[in-house]
């Protein structure tokens, strides 16, 4: 089953625009289907392959010049210096769209465009399938708590595999792959344990020190460990907004999953029933909500900037971006049941703002119905990023 992917719009338009066009991602995101399928007129070639990867070391230009022009090179960050080569082909031909470049590990993908193929390449993020995706379909289940468990990876339902069995196997091959290439991690049990700490701060304002102290590490191995988690897609940090310099404003990162499928698997919630009753419900609903605002971003290429707000006196809303002068701020809560309470937290953060700036408020709440009010838009999670 081939899922059509949202991002397949924005990376056509710009292929006549840039020299080289870079796709990252999770593991199992899709990203090689996807470009295979859309440049069906270009060559394949995954640096992955020994092969391959030592051509490319040994002899870049040799390497270049077998392959030509219109090629697709998976897995590419393997071969750090191919990317000046990269370059100086681009910049003599003037040809655009003349390299696909793709990868997992967006720490040495980024740091090697920076370095060599800034300004010359357009840059996409493929996450996890997203509720319009899954929508367009049929796949995405009635209720959250089962959309929450299953995840969002293609290959769970494309090959009708057991979440279970999915996020074992590919924890699995995370730690002893990926983590093993990025880090000198010896001790992949504490790593393990390491992610599965991370999962139970999701939602919440990330203390590095006290995470650090729970896995008997120090805080430098911590925050190096969370900086490969970042760049793998597997989680990442959602910064408070400050821009007032108010002093009683919260200036701390929270910490998010990617995916929910995932992060249940951490917490050990294998099922929906067990969800509902979990105490961690609405934490994972919150993930889920704000997960899902963050795929739209990338997918529809937005280039939104996503913040939360929080004040030491507790007040908080959970997303926050601003396009011109109009803020929007979004509360998120798990309850199927709409009440006036659900809507204090934006009417206080709207008091924070000057007297007239334009501001829309919307809850997002685990119910199936959306609703306009006169102040407020009311969203079915199922519509979160529509």
């Amino acid at each position: 089953m081939f899922i059509k992917r949202r991002i397949t719009r924005q990376i056509v338009l710009q292929r006549d625009k840039f020299p080289v066009l870079a796709v990252t991602g999770p593991r199992q995101s899709g990203k090689t289907t996807l470009l295979r399928r859309l440049f069906e007129d270009y060559r394949y070639v995954t640096l992955e392959n020994p092969d391959n990867q030592q051509f490319a070391a040994s002899d870049p230009v040799g390497f270049l010049d077998y392959y030509g022009r219109h090629v697709i090179f998976d897995e590419v960050q393997r071969v750090p210096h191919l990317f000046s080569y990269i370059q100086e082909r681009v910049d003599e031909s003037g040809l655009m769209g003349h390299y696909i470049l793709s990868g997992s590990q967006n720490f040495h993908l980024l740091k090697s465009i920076t370095q060599s193929l800034a300004g010359r390449v357009a840059l996409f993020k493929l996450l996890p399938l997203d509720f319009a995706e899954l929508t367009a379909q049929k796949l995405l289940a009635d209720g959250y708590p089962s959309v929450a468990i299953s995840g969002a990876y293609p290959a769970i339902f494309d090959r009708d595999i057991s979440p279970a069995v999915f996020y074992a196997n590919y924890l699995q091959t995370y730690v002893e792959k990926d983590v093993t290439e990025l880090l000198n991690v010896r001790d992949t049990r504490k790593f393990r344990q390491f992610l599965g700490l991370c999962g139970a701060r999701a939602g919440q304002l990330l203390n590095i020190s006290a995470l650090a102290n729970e896995c008997d590490i120090t805080f430098n191995t911590a925050k190096s460990w969370l900086s490969i988690l970042e760049s793998s897609y597997l989680v990442f940090l959602l910064q408070p907004y400050h821009q007032n310099r108010n002093k009683r404003l919260v200036k701390t990162p929270k910490l998010y999953f990617y995916d929910t499928g995932l992060l249940c698997h951490l917490l050990g919630i294998n099922d929906a029933g067990q969800l509902e009753t979990d105490r961690l419900k609405g934490s994972v609903f919150e993930n889920m909500v704000i997960a899902e605002y963050q795929k739209r971003n990338y997918h529809l290429y937005e280039h939104l900037e996503f913040f939360f707000w929080q004040d030491t006196h507790g007040n908080e809303i959970d997303l926050l971006w601003q396009v011109g002068q109009t803020f929007h701020a979004v509360e998120i809560k798990a309850t199927k049941t709409i009440t006036n309470e659900l809507f204090k937290q934006l009417d206080k953060f709207e008091t924070h703002l000057a007297p007239s700036t334009p501001i829309q408020k919307t809850l997002v709440y685990g119910g199936a119905d959306s609703q306009h009010r006169t102040n407020y838009e009311v969203k079915s999670w199922r519509e979160v990023a529509d």
